[in-house]
């Protein structure tokens, strides 16, 4: 996924205006004045770093004179202790600009960590970790991004993107014959004809309605991985296998052993840890001559 600037510059603004829009009260009654400062963020625990261009574009836009030198990009691994970024200028313009520029940091590397994390534990398996439509309202854009960043496929990004049949479709359905079934036949008369067919079954029966109705991916939730290689066994390649519902570190690569094709994780950008960042601030002692 492309760096979504436009959507990080919007996010920035957003965020300035809900955190000083009547500017930093406390700041302004104790320095009156410029105060040359300088700053350093500091990784405080191994991450995949995410959000360094919206941190770097809260600065900037707090104030466009200060120095800034990016010591790792989006997407790079830093280790514990290791410097992010550092900013010379204005301390006031800093501290302004502080809680902002680590609220991104921290909550986007915390999902592209998490996310690596996963992936790393399927590792060699044919298996894709995807995100969910289970995101913070204006921020899914930059979710989905840094998921891409841990090594994560992005999942439907909107209504529009897949016809996804799930449990209340189906209850909708009800009084149909085999709804199941009936649901991927009325996908397919009417769906638009670029768009992947995706039933969520909760049980092998319902496994041989889908396969009747021919979607091009079964969804099998809340499934064991038993279950799970019991549905591959049905399902013999009549259509790709995800699965989604409870999946954890603990049990992701059982389910990646058991055949699935892909795995949905609502928790890459509902649950995800905060990653452990911290800013550094300090008189400056000299100034740099160019920005970075």
């Amino acid at each position: 996924m492309k760096l979504p600037t436009a959507e990080i510059r919007r996010a920035v603004r957003q965020g300035l205006e809900e955190d000083a829009s009547q500017g930093d009260v406390t700041t302004a009654a104790l320095f009156p004045s410029s105060v040359p400062a300088q700053a350093t963020i500091v990784a405080q625990q191994p991450m995949v770093v995410a959000g360094m261009a919206a941190a770097v574009q809260t600065f900037l836009l707090v104030d466009p004179s200060l120095q800034l030198s990016v010591c790792i990009r989006d997407g790079d691994r830093a280790k514990n202790g290791q410097t992010l970024l550092q900013i010379e200028g204005d301390g006031r313009s800093i501290l302004r600009a502080e809680r902002v520029a680590l609220n991104f940091l921290q909550h986007l590397s915390g999902i592209a960590t998490l996310t690596d994390q996963f992936c790393r534990a399927v590792r060699g398996y044919p298996v894709g970790i995807l995100d969910t439509r289970k995101t913070i309202p204006g921020w899914r854009t930059l979710q989905k991004w840094a998921v891409s960043l841990g090594g994560g496929t992005n999942h439907r990004r909107s209504l529009s993107d897949g016809i996804l049949i799930k449990d209340n479709h189906l209850a909708l359905l009800k009084k149909a014959w085999c709804p199941v079934e009936q649901a991927c036949r009325l996908a397919h008369k009417n769906r638009p004809t670029h768009l992947p067919i995706i039933v969520e079954v909760e049980s092998l029966a319902e496994v041989h309605q889908a396969l009747a109705g021919k979607p091009d991916i079964i969804l099998l939730d809340n499934m064991t991985p038993n279950m799970v290689k019991r549905a591959v066994g049905i399902i013999k390649n009549r259509a790709q296998v995800e699965v989604s519902g409870g999946i954890t570190l603990k049990n992701v690569r059982a389910m990646a052993a058991a055949g699935a094709d892909r795995i949905s994780i609502g928790a890459l950008t509902h649950s995800a840890p905060a990653a452990t960042v911290s800013l550094i601030l300090s008189r400056a002692q000299r100034s740099r001559s160019r920005r970075s």
